[in-house]
């Protein structure tokens, strides 16, 4: 992902939201193709030349004040995760790029492994940056049925979810959870536009689906910490739950955990699917007789 082409999309996006009258500024002269504000205006808002506006959205952050870029964030009124996103794109361009650089997938350090085999109750697993599963929980293989397999990780969620037929069937709003992803995606290549297992991931998923590249051309960034998700699976039904991203610091590793309001019935769905996983290994999938018992879950 280059940064320069990174930077020019971002604020070229954001400037098209804002019109001048949003902006409290008569229209520079001239007809206007679009109704977003024009560089030269957001130049005159910022307090910074036209020539120099226009180097920094053609890509070229490398040396811009933080007076300038919270100047940037106000008029084009970035909210709190597009202002990290932005900051983020010009840190990495003040720093130099090494040759052939790429980042490594992150290991789970035993204890680590530990903690998560320690969480009983809620379905749970490790991810890196890139989205790739690289440990889980046996509560999470069993909400994950038939998709996670220990032989299975690391699973990207990204290629799951855009490239692979089930996931529709898997995710009941699907299109919350490609939109979560590709914006998760984006934030990631700001931070990290030189990681060529993240270009390539990137690359594979624009070629491969139309549905992935209409979201990455918004332009979309958003913090992912917390969300409501509801999955179809087969012991169980449709079961709502809410998932929270735990970031671990120095690690490299997100924990995502998911839960269910205590006595709700999304709980009793969670303690079948604990009960049922507890007697079943990870790789073995429902016979006939396991999927009888959803009868016996009060709807």
């Amino acid at each position: 992902m280059d940064n320069s082409k990174s930077v020019r999309e971002f604020l070229m996006s954001r400037r098209s939201r804002i019109t001048p009258a949003e902006a409290g500024i008569s229209p520079c002269g001239g007809s206007r193709r679009v109704s977003g504000l024009k560089r030269e205006e957001v130049a005159i808002l910022v307090g910074v030349s036209r020539d120099y506006y226009a180097r920094l959205e053609r890509g070229n952050l490398s040396g811009v004040s933080e007076s300038v870029l919270e100047s940037i964030a106000r008029i084009l009124r970035l909210d709190e995760a597009e202002r990290a996103h932005l900051f983020y794109l010009a840190k990495t361009a003040a720093r130099p790029r090494a040759a052939g650089a790429r980042r490594a997938r992150a290991e789970v350090r035993p204890s680590v492994e530990r903690i998560l085999a320690g969480i009983t109750g809620a379905p749970a697993y490790l991810r890196n940056a890139r989205m790739d599963v690289v440990a889980a929980n046996s509560l999470c293989f069993a909400l994950y049925m038939d998709i996670l397999r220990p032989s299975g990780l690391p699973l990207n969620l990204a290629r799951f979810v855009f490239l692979d037929h089930r996931s529709r069937d898997f995710f009941v709003d699907w299109d919350t959870i490609a939109e979560d992803l590709a914006t998760a995606l984006r934030v990631q290549a700001g931070r990290s536009p030189h990681d060529r297992a993240l270009n390539s991931l990137i690359g594979d998923l624009a070629t491969g689906s139309s549905e992935f590249s209409v979201r990455w051309a918004r332009n979309s960034v958003r913090p992912y910490r917390m969300a409501r998700k509801a999955m179809s699976n087969p012991l169980v039904g449709d079961i709502e739950l809410t998932c929270d991203a735990l970031e671990l610091p120095g690690e490299g590793l997100t924990l995502i955990a998911y839960t269910a309001e205590p006595g709700s019935h999304a709980q009793e769905q969670l303690d079948f699917l604990a009960s049922w996983s507890a007697t079943h290994p990870a790789s073995v999938a429902p016979n006939p007789d396991d999927l009888a018992h959803r009868k016996d879950l009060p709807n």
